[in-house]
């Protein structure tokens, strides 16, 4: 008696599925799949002497029989057939699969499943066939199956719905070819592009339209919006709208606030949508008591609430209830409680219009890291990254170490930027009580090899040949040679930084430099040679230390005949100095920081040998606050002196000069202590510049690299020594106080816009001002534009 069990299935796709097949020069045919056939069953079993398999080209026996749940000598019942013919389906490679008994030996008959030779887009306009083929998995020299197609026809439809094509549709046909192959096209109808007509809001009262279209991503659609990818209808990006409305509110006190609806309608052309929210504002609300509870002794209550910034009475947000969660962890982790879990709980009273806040801190299970793995780095060394993470293995897991390690390792600059250059994650470890952690890296390019050229209206025309690496052989290493030109520099330098010297936490470095200056305003050149070291220490997670000694060589020289004036001391001159600055960073990005704050103070004592006597003394202090990803708040400010001593004088070349880049509104050397009688700055001994800058959205996708912000800029510049301002010998009146020299700490104000721009050809900066307050001798420009040399 034979036990049969068969399963048949067309070499083609279901009817369902709309596929249809072509081949050249024969009838185009629609299979239709069967689903398997029923098996003859027999209450008997039959014993399986040999398995003969049949039907077979490209996988071999040995592989088929591998795939069956018995083997020859077991004896076999119907269920068992049924098994084994799903389980050959299953694999993919196979569209009909037939198992019949002949006597005792089993026969496996099967037709095998085509390979797609090449998978190929038409009528796609909107769409580049490289974007297509990212998103589809089925790929040449793979099994076709219609489940895997049928996948990708949806992939392809979502990829245009999100594009503003809702009305796309992509029919998938297939050409037969020999051997079993077959050609898969997937023909595109890519439908009209919808957009947006109206975004329209419903129950607002507080907040106008417009004010809420800021807030939401979806735009209405405009001809002159051409580089707006929001401005058509996704279902997705509502669901987001949804959300930022949500937060605009609750972070105004509005902490009852609820969408009532959110619907799109077609417009009666069907070309647009209509958006339309439906909000039920509510009414503003306070916070009222804020409680910690805590189930941990040594953990105390009034300890943590210190760390809360929320006070009874103020306008509820609930952004600050997120930052309070955060701060109370990481209060709790400074206390040696790594492990806590803080839920916030919130009681709102309408009749008082009041939040009350608890917070209850549960001391978490104890978790150790397992293993720390590096994923991603081709290039950059595994020790290099390693040592920038303030965990490893066997320590205790710590979420504020390891988002501060996140940082560290993004700011070496070797992975791209943004949070996708570097991921730190859990990942599940067998042993009990312990995780791991991978560090994931995407790797950019850090050498560069460069010939260019640049212009801008303080150098004119730039040339610029230089070669760097920043991460010499993957080690972390810093190795630069430049060669630049230009109508008033002149610079040649090499340098090399070692971030572990020794195999210590020390930084170690040296420079080698010529350069010469000639600036547009100031009546002096000088020429200087020399070299420096350098020695940097990290003294905890925020703090470097960094060391230095410089030599150097100046010969001044002077466009007119007053070198025998103190104001210029031409001729030639050695500076011998040591310093050192000493900086501490509290930023959440060293790249792109959208809050916190750094500070850095410097210090150079010159006379330790050499003819030059001085003791400069400067600091600079950022700090960052970000209302949205292109709304950031950057407050500056810095000051610097520098005070001779052994009776000595601060020559030209080591005085200030302020203005331009670092004063925008005024021309290089624009403010500050000037002979009025030929108008050339003199520089001075002591400023102080203050800054504040506000990115506005300008409304162009990040990838065109615009970014535009508003600044305001306070300074001043002054304070050269009292003997530079008389006449000097071999003058008529040696020794009188000379009335051109104009010396006086004015406050220079400017405000503006700028804007900078990542071109193609390098980084572009155009600075717009305007002139508040200034001095009667000062310069000033109201444009200036400035491009980084290229490469």
């Amino acid at each position: 008696m034979t036990l049969s069990r068969s399963l048949t299935l067309g070499v083609s796709l279901l009817a369902l599925a709309g596929l249809t097949v072509a081949a050249t020069g024969v009838e185009a045919r629609t299979y239709m799949q069967d689903e398997p056939a029923g098996a003859q069953q027999r209450a008997a079993t039959a014993y399986v002497s040999a398995i003969r398999v049949e039907g077979n080209e490209r996988i071999d026996n040995q592989t088929i029989v591998s795939y069956l749940p018995f083997q020859a000598g077991a004896t076999v019942d119907a269920e068992m057939i049924d098994l084994a013919v799903k389980t050959l389906y299953r694999t993919d490679l196979f569209s009909d699969v037939q198992i019949q008994m002949q006597g005792s030996e089993m026969v496996v008959t099967v037709v095998e499943s085509p390979i797609i030779n090449q998978v190929v887009f038409e009528g796609n306009k909107a769409m580049t066939k490289d974007k297509l083929r990212e998103e589809v998995q089925i790929r040449p020299r793979g099994v076709f199956t219609k489940a895997k197609v049928q996948e990708d026809v949806q992939r392809i439809v979502e990829l245009y719905r999100k594009g503003g094509r809702i009305a796309a549709t992509v029919t998938p046909k297939i050409v037969e070819l020999p051997q079993k192959r077959v050609d898969l096209i997937f023909e595109i109808d890519e439908g009209p592009k919808t957009g947006v007509s109206q975004v329209n809001f419903v129950g607002n009262k507080a907040f106008s339209d417009n004010d809420l279209k800021g807030v939401v991503v979806t735009q209405k659609s405009l001809w002159w919006k051409f580089f707006s990818s929001n401005d058509n209808y996704d279902p997705d990006r509502m669901d987001y709208d949804r959300e930022q409305l949500r937060k605009f509110y609750t972070n105004r006190g509005y902490y009852d606030f609820r969408i009532i609806s959110a619907v799109a309608e077609l417009t009666p052309d069907r070309k647009d949508f209509v958006i339309s929210y439906t909000l039920d504002e509510g009414e503003k609300y306070n916070f009222g008591r804020i409680t910690i509870k805590t189930d941990n002794d040594k953990l105390k209550a009034e300890n943590l609430q210190r760390s809360v910034a929320i006070r009874p009475g103020q306008l509820y947000e609930s952004d600050r209830v997120e930052k309070a969660v955060d701060d109370l962890t990481f209060a709790a982790g400074s206390s040696g409680f790594a492990f806590v879990d803080i839920r916030p709980q919130e009681e709102a009273d309408p009749n008082t219009k009041k939040v009350d806040l608890v917070f209850n801190v549960h001391e978490g299970a104890r978790v150790y890291i397992d293993k720390v793995n590096i994923v991603g780095n081709t290039q950059t060394l595994d020790r290099v990254i390693r040592r920038q993470m303030l965990v490893s293995e066997g320590d205790a897991y710590n979420k504020a170490l390891l988002e501060r390690s996140r940082i560290y390792i993004a700011g070496l600059g070797f992975f791209k930027e943004g949070e996708e250059g570097v991921k730190i994650s859990e990942k599940p470890s067998p042993a009990a009580g312990k995780t791991n952690i991978e560090v994931a890296v995407v790797e950019q390019p850090t050498g560069e090899l460069s010939f260019g050229a640049g212009f801008s209206s303080i150098q004119k025309f730039i040339l610029d040949i230089g070669i760097s690496q920043r991460n010499f052989r993957g080690t972390g290493q810093d190795v630069r040679a430049r060669i630049q030109t230009g109508s008033i520099q002149k610079d040649i330098d090499f340098s090399f930084t070692e971030p572990r010297f020794m195999g210590r936490n020390v930084s170690a470095g040296f420079d080698i430099f010529s350069s010469s200056y000639r600036y547009r305003g100031v009546d002096f050149r000088t020429e200087s040679s020399g070299a420096g070291l350098r020695l940097g220490y990290n003294l905890n997670g925020y703090s470097v230390l960094r060391l230095r000694y410089n030599i150097r060589k100046d010969y001044i020289s002077t466009t007119a005949n007053n070198c025998d004036s103190l104001l210029y001391s031409c001729g030639n001159g050695l500076t011998s100095s040591v310093g050192y600055s000493l900086s501490y960073d509290r930023r959440n990005d060293f790249i792109q920081p959208t809050r916190g704050w750094n500070a850095v103070l410097r210090q150079d004592i010159a006379g330790l040998g050499g003819d030059v006597k001085y003791v400069a003394t400067e600091g600079e202090a950022h700090w960052y606050h970000g209302f949205r990803k292109d709304m950031i708040l950057h407050v500056s400010g810095s000051a610097g002196t520098k005070v001779p001593w052994g009776g000595d004088s601060v020559r030209i070349n080591d005085r200030f000069f302020k203005g331009g880049d670092t004063m925008r509104g005024f021309e290089y050397a624009g403010i500050g202590p000037r002979d009025i009688s030929s108008t050339y700055a003199l520089g001075g001994q002591t400023y102080a510049i203050g800054s504040a800058e506000l990115g506005v959205p300008n409304g162009l996708p990040d990838q065109y690299g615009l970014k535009t912000a508003l600044f305001l800029d306070i300074g001043t510049l002054g304070g050269i020594d009292k003997s530079l301002k008389v006449y000097g010998p071999g003058t008529t009146t040696p020794g009188q106080t000379n009335p051109g020299i104009r010396d006086d700490f004015t406050a220079r104000i400017s405000a503006g816009l700028t804007i900078r721009w990542k071109s193609p050809m390098g980084p572009i900066q155009f600075d717009l001002s305007q002139v508040l307050s200034k001095a009667d001798y000062d310069k000033v420009e109201t444009f200036r534009f400035s491009q980084s040399t290229q490469f």
